[in-house]
């Protein structure tokens, strides 16, 4: 189907653009962008006063299927993406089982061709089971189209094994993402090293089981000369050896999530499990370092890290409740909201974090632009709708987000992929047989 989208503010720094455009897309493709195009088109979108970028794109999602279908699934997972803006997200492997293999590769996709709403790239484990014991064949796993590899949400303590694992993926091109964690520091903790935990009562996570880590694996990455991504960095300490091994021309990238540069530790206070999260809430003076290091692109990627669970997982005492929350709907608006509202980034910035980073990262080509022959992946943004975040309104299975009842200004209305309008003013399609997923 061919599409025209006129009036729109276009923003596009993979082709230095931004201003009054119209978007042309036929055949699944960006044909054209220009001023004034005077095609024909089957279907024209008025998008005066609205915000059009490259479809946003999310490098940290965990869609729990399979395995835990009744807090996730691909359909809802993908459903309530959509809804946030989101074209294409990467799926991690902490599946039951795990995605540590072709065969269990082979079962997501089948799943993602049957019942994703967006593109779907699928992250393989780095080790067998996740257990960070034996390296996973990584490979095989690439050949069936897995895009990365990571053992996210269990950080490989063996230095050898982490090693090897880098030196695996030097040879074979294979990409890493690293949850950094030092388990020996961590274990047992659930909230931020500092005042907050120490008046709850509550055991802690010191920032140095994550930075510990991140200046591990960015040297393991240094010496066998292969690419290293590292995850949801959520303190201070890990942003300056992130900026410092850039510097020194190391190959690293890096991502946050909003709740990092939304919320601190004082969020905590009231034992409110959905503020419970890992790495945990950190001081106002890490949520500072995060954003200075959004702007000034020592960290590459805003990612949700969205961590569906369920009401018996999260509904009890704060020590045994699950670390994690969603964040597919409040990604685009919590940025907006922190980070452009306030001056500290612009729009074309903020386009560059969550879409033309990313893509280059994953490297999709094309993906993350709106350049002619390219995906036509496209997000139209209202930012001036105002609107709230409830409970009732949420379209992912789970509930668990500290942002319920929080009101924003700024919305995605009309997400395209492959040429196929998937979400418009809240009403969805799915789009299947059309190559939609990886």
């Amino acid at each position: 189907m061919s599409i025209l989208i006129r009036n729109g503010h276009v923003v596009d720094p993979a082709n230095r653009r931004e201003g009054a455009f119209d978007i042309l897309v036929e055949n699944g493709k960006i044909k054209k962008v220009a001023e004034n195009i005077s095609d024909k088109a089957k279907l024209v979108i008025d998008a005066k006063g609205k915000i059009i970028t490259p479809g946003l794109i999310d490098m940290h999602v965990h869609l729990r299927e399979p395995g835990r279908e009744d807090i996730e699934t691909i359909k809802s997972g993908t459903r309530a993406a959509a809804a946030g803006g989101i074209t294409s997200v990467c799926a991690m492997p902490n599946t039951e089982p795990a995605t540590d293999d072709a065969k269990n590769v082979k079962r997501l996709r089948n799943i993602i061709e049957k019942e994703a709403l967006i593109n779907v790239f699928i992250v393989g484990a780095i080790t067998k089971g996740r257990m960070g014991a034996e390296l996973a064949d990584m490979k095989s796993m690439k050949k069936e189209a897995v895009i990365a590899f990571s053992d996210d949400g269990s950080a490989i303590q063996d230095e050898s094994i982490m090693a090897g694992a880098l030196t695996k993926a030097k040879g074979e091109d294979l990409f890493l993402i690293s949850h950094c964690e030092n388990k020996t520091l961590s274990e047992g903790g659930v909230v931020n090293e500092g005042i907050v935990a120490t008046k709850l009562g509550l055991k802690d996570i010191p920032k140095k089981a994550e930075y510990e880590f991140v200046e591990r694996d960015i040297g393991l990455a240094k010496k066998t000369g292969a690419k290293i991504h590292i995850a949801h960095v959520s303190c201070k300490e890990s942003v300056d050896i992130i900026r410092k091994a850039k510097k020194n021309g190391v190959n690293v990238t890096a991502e946050t999530a909003p709740h990092y540069f939304s919320l601190d530790e004082s969020a905590c206070s009231t034992y409110d499990t959905r503020t419970k999260m890992n790495p945990p809430l950190r001081s106002a003076e890490d949520v500072e370092a995060i954003k200075k290091g959004l702007k000034d692109g020592t960290i590459d990627a805003i990612a949700s890290d969205h961590a569906p669970h369920g009401k018996h997982e999260k509904e009890i005492e704060f020590e045994f409740a699950a670390f994690g929350i969603i964040g597919l709907e409040t990604a685009l608006p919590l940025s907006i909201m922190n980070l452009v509202e306030k001056k500290l980034i612009s729009w074309n910035k903020l386009v560059e974090l969550m879409s033309l980073y990313p893509a280059k990262i994953l490297g999709l080509r094309n993906k993350g632009n709106l350049s002619p022959g390219s995906d036509a992946d496209i997000t139209i943004i209202d930012p001036e709708k105002k609107w709230a975040y409830t409970k009732e309104s949420i379209l992912s299975k789970s509930k668990n987000s500290p942002f319920i009842n929080w009101k924003f200004k700024g919305k995605a209305i009309t997400v395209i992929v492959g040429g196929n309008i998937v979400m418009q003013n809240e009403n969805f399609t799915i789009a299947r047989d059309t190559g939609l997923c990886s």
